[in-house]
């Protein structure tokens, strides 16, 4: 049996892979596919690719061009989720922050540098016409967890992460989400390591087939919102709404998307060059 290793986030986005992997739907194809949860987010699974620690990713689309460029040995491989994520821009409860605009200057708090949460935040930034140079401070602070800590204790500001995913902490009384920044393009992507591509297409083309399966009708499971609200302890509503705004997709993602990503990092110097489309993808 071929042993897959395969990261992702802890989040309501990869349910359709764990429910795949419940099913045992890969061991039947002779893939023994092993998920690992990156609480780090984008930025630990660029490292987790060039290490070799997994084969495969399921990444923020800019993390991912981001690191590709600046020489991570993995290819775009298909969308996993169309629409574009939708990041909260969070402070601490009794911040005397109470307004976007009163953030600039301010310390964003990041799960490290190259990640969703320190991209998203030049994102912000240029949303409000803030200096880039002068008017954006960072703090690493590693995960969701260490965002709770550094801005509880003053360390950090403000942080962006994907609203859903924080609303409990909002309605815990320890964030308060103050605006909403979504990101323009689509959120998720699905890559692989180079050399894995090469070895292993066959399986790699026979684990898309199984999740696209899935996911092309996953909205449509029976209480799915139900099993989503239990497994990530979220107001049903929330879920709800999560539901009817999120879409998945089966393809891969476009040249235009590609070069907007790419036009949208290199404006903000997150990146130093433009490269080719076929550069950063792979078509199975």
């Amino acid at each position: 049996m071929k042993k897959v290793n395969i990261g992702g986030v802890p989040e309501h986005f990869n349910l359709a892979w764990y429910l795949t992997l419940k099913e045992g739907e890969y061991k039947e194809e002779g893939i023994n596919l092993r998920w690992h949860d990156y609480y780090g987010g984008t930025g630990a699974m660029c490292k987790a690719l060039r290490d070799g620690d997994i084969d495969i990713a399921v990444i923020l689309t800019e993390g991912i061009i981001k690191d590709i460029i600046a020489g991570n040995p993995s290819k775009i491989v298909q969308t996993f989720v169309e629409t574009p994520l939708h990041w909260g821009v969070h402070v601490a409860h009794d911040s005397k922050y109470k307004a976007v605009e009163d953030l600039k200057g301010t310390k964003a708090a990041i799960s490290r540098y190259g990640s969703g949460s320190h991209l998203m935040a030049y994102i912000n930034a240029e949303n409000h016409d803030w200096d880039l140079e002068k008017d954006l401070d960072f703090e690493v602070i590693k995960n969701l967890n260490g965002a709770v800590e550094g801005l509880t204790n003053g360390k950090a500001d403000y942080f962006l992460w994907e609203k859903f995913t924080t609303k409990p902490i909002v309605d815990e009384g320890v964030f308060r989400r103050i605006d909403n920044c979504p990101s323009p393009w689509p959120c998720f992507v699905i890559a692989v390591r180079e050399d894995f591509i090469e070895k292993n297409e066959s399986e790699l083309k026979t684990i898309l087939d199984i999740i696209n399966n899935t996911t092309i009708d996953f909205k449509d499971i029976p209480s799915i919102d139900k099993t989503i609200a239990n497994r990530y302890e979220q107001k049903l509503e929330d879920v709800q709404e999560w539901l009817s705004i999120t879409e998945w997709s089966q393809e891969l993602i476009n040249e235009k998307t590609v070069m907007n990503v790419q036009k949208e990092l290199f404006a903000l110097n997150i990146i130093t060059e433009i490269v080719d489309y076929k550069d950063l993808i792979y078509k199975i």
